[in-house]
Parts: structure tokens; sequence; C-alpha cells
């Protein structure tokens, strides 16, 4: 039976891969932009099953209206992405509040505008599944992406307290967390550094700053096979709570994991010490 996607952030990159590969088998999908003037306009505008509309995550009404156009449209969704977001590159003090608090307005409470939007007609139906879109990064951190980490440590919060809420109901949630895809996330268009530079970061943040700028367009990861991953996760009975994808996050985890786990390790006997 074909599903209806409701897509954030599907102008470009990831959302524009998975909204390709949805509608490649029959699907229909409602693909909402931020601004006009897309990839996905150029490429897909004219398809059957596709509607494309206007909408900023961090726009409370816009979400509501995006959602039940949607609805209204094609009659019902059953997969909701919560793709829409970009990152932030400073060490932690550069970042202005204006520039952290920006960078949560879309990554997380993006997510919540949208889940308060569509989970009432999810509950209805008693079905659905929503795909919260993370990064290796809600592993662990590097120096440069503190304030970006802590939008994506947020988002596995969420994610997995969704899990557990909406299962009983019929709804699954899946947090899928990318390592590095080739797609324009690097680019000025999709992430933003902080107007401020302190010298005392230049061999810490700053260094990883120019690291990411040449790294842009080498990334391992084939965004056009994360579309069909995520075409094959919907499908599954029983789909997984976490999403890994790429080998690049499956390292980070894996050395992350360890560091984490030699800490508790060293110091076992403070961490001991605080009971009654």
């Amino acid at each position: 039976m074909e599903k209806v996607w409701f897509i954030t952030g599907a102008g470009k990159g990831f959302g524009l891969e998975i909204a390709k590969a949805a509608l490649s088998v029959g699907d229909k999908v409602i693909a909402t932009l931020r601004k006009t003037g897309s990839e996905l306009e150029s490429v897909l505008k004219d398809h059957k099953n596709l509607l494309i509309l206007r909408m900023d995550v961090t726009n409370e009404l816009q979400v509501k209206l995006a959602v039940d156009e949607g609805i209204n449209h094609f009659g019902k969704i059953d997969i909701v992405v919560n793709n829409a977001g970009f990152g932030l590159i400073s060490s932690v003090e550069e970042a202005s509040d204006k520039e952290a608090r920006g960078q949560f307005d879309t990554n997380v409470f993006g997510i919540l505008n949208v889940s308060r939007a569509v989970l009432p007609y999810l509950r209805k139906q008693r079905s659905g599944h929503v795909i919260n879109i993370s990064a290796y990064f809600a592993f662990g951190t590097i120096p440069g992406w503190g304030i970006y980490s802590a939008t994506k440590f947020a988002v596995e919060g969420l994610s997995e307290a969704m899990a557990m809420e909406l299962n009983p109901l019929g709804i699954q949630v899946t947090v899928v967390e990318p390592g590095m895809f080739r797609t324009n996330f690097l680019d000025e268009s999709s992430f933003v550094q902080a107007d401020l530079i302190i010298e005392d970061y230049d061999q810490t943040s700053g260094k990883i700053k120019a690291l990411t700028s040449q790294f842009n367009g080498a990334q391992p990861g084939d965004p056009s096979k994360l579309g069909q991953a995520l075409l094959k996760l919907v499908n599954l009975e029983n789909p997984p709570v976490h999403l890994p994808l790429g080998k690049d996050c499956l390292d980070f985890y894996e050395k992350n994991k360890s560091l984490r786990e030699n800490e508790m390790v060293k110091w076992k006997e403070m961490i001991l010490s605080t009971d009654f």
C-alpha cells in the first residue's frame, strides 16, 4: 500500500534524496521548504505524487497549516521525516546568544513544532512512523561543533522518549544518525560560522573550521543510499529506535563508547562513593 511522507527541509540534501526515494516506489510526498528556488523544485516539481509547501519549522502556525494542507491533499500522513536543520561551527564561547538559540530553534524546537502538529493525526489513526534526523555528533563531539552537537543530544533524548510514549499507540519512532555524507551540509547554505572569532581557540575549534571546509566534497557517505536505507526502514515490522548510517558513524560511536567506558572504570570509586 502506498505511503504518504511528510518531509521537512526537503529542498536539498537528505530531504531531497528521501523524497526521490519515496516517489520512486510510488509513494506520495509532502515536501516542505523554507524558501523557494530549491533543487527539489527544479527536478521534481511536476511529479503527480508530490505536494510542495513553503514552511519554516520555527513558525508554529506555518507548520500546523502545512500539516493540515498535506492531509487535506493526500488524505493522511504515514511517515514524518524531521530533517530540517543546519550546522553552527564555533567554540562554545564564540557563539552569541542569538546564534545558539537560532541553532536550537531549528534543530530542536522545529521538531517539537512538527510533532505537536502531526501527532494528533497519527494517534487518531493508531499508526505512523516518525523519523528524526540526528547526526553522529550525537555520540560525542569535537571542538567547534559543541552547540550543534548539543542540539543533536537533545534530538536523541526527545526521540527515545517519543519512542516509549508512542509505541503503545501503534506509532514507531526512529532517530537516524548519519555520518558524513556528500551533501551540501558543509556549504555556506547549510552551515554557518559564529561572527565572533577568539584567537585563543585557533588551535582547537579554529583548526576544525579550516579542516571542515577542506573536507567538503570528500565525505564518504552517498546520500542516495541513505534515501534507500530509509525506504527499507519504514517497511520493517519492528524498526530500530536508533539507526546510525555510515562506517565513519560506526567508528565514531565505537571510539566514544570506549572513551566513556574507560572513564567509568577509572573513576568507579568516586562514582560509587555518593550513595547512603
